[in-house]
């Protein structure tokens, strides 16, 4: 059979009935749930009495591999909603029976295999002698139809390809992605923690996660200053009038936190900022001299997510945009849209990523006039073709009040990250009468971009652990350099150029411990600290440092003050 023939999604939604298909054989009181095809594999949902362990995985994989070899075909039947209706019910499939009743009235497909029948519209490999290469990898709990009210059911996931060689490079993959879990490096590094005494999706960071996130926090502030951006601060509460005006509360409610009452007004924890920078906008009358007006804020937002999605810093319940809004004419709009896309690319480009670009169309559910949302998308694409980047078009993704430019980030294992994204806006300015006056004398609606650079502080960190592996490049370290004198009567001159390292505004540790000097460095070397620097009785006596670099090791005995000069010179390089 010619593989090339067969659609991927195809061949892994088969792999996926063959895995429930053996399920059903060694667990045969099993309910069925759902089992798609996903991105690079499959997962199957099931219902069982006792939650499955890696020992059943080999045992389920054992018997797809029996299912395999006997060549089932893969056959399709067309009932009527009642039959089918009947035929689950009989066999106590109660999640295929609740499926089939959201379907509308006509012939419903069914897959069999032998014995074992699915409820599904198809298509499917021919038998299942044709699934050649596949692995069940993982097991979790998953509540049916993603409702946290509804039970919990055992979700195996599993990957299928063509051949061989594609499913072991994609194996080593998932491997490497193991290691750089930023959860497992995160704590190994005692960079941040999650506890559910103060509450699930929250995040709490430590000193060195806070050196880390202080260091790209003033560095994004140092870069929006230099792009004529002015920072501002919004409080964290504000009434829930400016949700529901700006139309939100509508769109998002069930993914915002509910109301409390603050002298008989109903007030929200903030899910965005930007009706904070409207209302200050507002306070007086703008002219078109005044814009482009460009407020930059890390803002800290609240935004509900079920438990089941949360991950690590990937998908939490608070987070820090680095959000910005600008407020411009018509006639500007393309040069700021340009002049973002420009910021964006350089910040994503500095922290070592390559990058893919969406833009994203008009949604079913929308806000405001096609006119508006025309002269959005015009300016958009306009600016992505003026810079001649290349770009997808994602039909139906934007947001309900206006179209946007994503930018996916591509880590070392190139995999794709949620990341800047920019939004055109004609819709909340028009709710909340946000004007300037032109040079006609008249009022006109300024028009409102939506944007951030890097994404949620969160996330963005999240993926930069991932993408190095926690081995930071020098200028983002939350330990740049470990000071280690080899006995006591070094100590003095270990303290003296650890305190001349901090003054110079460089992360130092001192590490005059009673231990091998070995020990030390070794230590330091699974702490992930770019410089060591060793100070036995010849450096203290010429006030000099050995030096030794992570990965790399000994680089030489240098003279204190050049090795700080060249550290503070790597450091302002942003190496």
């Amino acid at each position: 059979m010619n593989m090339q023939k067969i659609d991927i999604d195809v061949y892994r939604h088969s792999a996926s009935h063959i895995m429930a298909f053996a399920v059903k054989k060694l667990f045969p009181k099993a309910k069925l749930a759902i089992g798609p095809s996903i991105e690079d594999g499959f997962y199957y949902d099931f219902e069982v009495d006792v939650p499955f362990t890696p020992d059943d995985l080999a045992r389920i994989e054992e018997e797809m591999d029996k299912i395999v070899k006997e060549n089932i075909s893969f056959e399709r039947k067309e009932l009527s909603k009642e039959d089918a209706l009947k035929l689950f019910q009989d066999s106590s499939e109660e999640y295929k029976v609740e499926l089939i009743k959201d379907l509308p009235e006509g012939t419903i497909s069914i897959y069999s295999n032998n014995d074992f029948i699915d409820l599904c519209k198809g298509p499917h490999i021919s038998s299942t002698g044709d699934l050649k290469c596949y692995k069940l990898l993982s097991v979790a709990g998953a509540y049916w139809r993603g409702d946290e009210h509804n039970k919990m059911l055992q979700r195996i996931y599993g990957t299928a390809f063509f051949d061989k060689k594609s499913l072991r490079t994609y194996l080593h993959k998932l491997e490497e992605a193991r290691k750089r879990d930023h959860r497992k490096i995160g704590k190994e590094l005692d960079l941040y923690s999650i506890h559910e005494e103060g509450g699930a999706g929250l995040i709490y960071w430590h000193p060195k996660g806070g050196r880390l996130r202080n260091t790209i926090e003033t560095f994004w502030r140092d870069v929006h200053y230099r792009h004529g951006y002015d920072v501002v601060y919004t409080p964290h509460i504000a009434k829930l009038d400016l949700w529901k005006k700006s139309g939100h509360w509508d769109f998002y409610k069930e993914n915002l936190y509910s109301p409390m009452d603050i002298d008989g007004k109903e007030y929200i924890v903030k899910p965005m900022n930007c009706p904070g920078h409207i209302l200050m906008y507002k306070t007086k009358l703008r002219s078109y001299r005044d814009l482009p007006l460009r407020w930059a804020e890390l803002g800290t937002v609240y935004r509900y997510e079920k438990s089941g999605v949360l991950h690590g810093l990937m998908r939490v319940r608070g987070f820090t945009q680095d959000d910005a809004h600008i407020f411009c004419t018509l006639d500007q709009l393309k040069d700021e849209i340009i002049s973002v896309i420009s910021l964006a690319r350089y910040m994503m480009e500095l922290f070592g990523f390559q990058y893919e670009i969406n833009l994203s169309t008009q949604p079913e559910k929308f806000v405001g006039s096609s006119e508006n949302w025309e002269k959005s998308t015009a300016a958009l694409t306009d600016a992505l073709q003026s810079l001649e980047i290349e770009y997808k078009v994602d039909p139906g993704e934007g947001v309900f009040y206006g179209p946007k430019i994503d930018i996916k980030m591509i880590d070392a294992l190139g995999r794709g990250w949620q990341g800047p994204t920019i939004q055109v806006d004609f819709n909340i300015p028009e709710r909340f009468d946000v004007n300037y006056i032109a040079e006609d004398g008249k009022a006109h609606q300024v028009v409102m971009v939506h944007r951030t650079v890097l994404g949620s502080m969160e996330r963005f960190i999240g993926v930069l652990i991932e993408h190095f592996a926690g081995d930071f490049p020098v200028w983002l370290a939350p330990i740049q350099v470990k000071v280690m004198p080899i006995s006591d009567d070094q100590k003095m001159y270990a303290k003296k150029v650890s305190d001349t390292l901090r003054n110079k505004g460089i992360y130092t540790v001192l590490d005059d411990r009673n231990e091998k000097i070995g020990y030390k460095i070794r230590e330091a070397e699974l702490e992930k600290i770019p410089y060591m620097l060793v100070i036995g009785a010849k450096e203290a006596e010429q006030e000099a440092v050995s030096v030794r670099r992570r990965k790399i090791g000994d680089l030489g005995v240098k003279k204190t003050d050049e090795f700080i000069s060249a550290l503070v010179e790597e450091i302002a390089l942003k190496k």
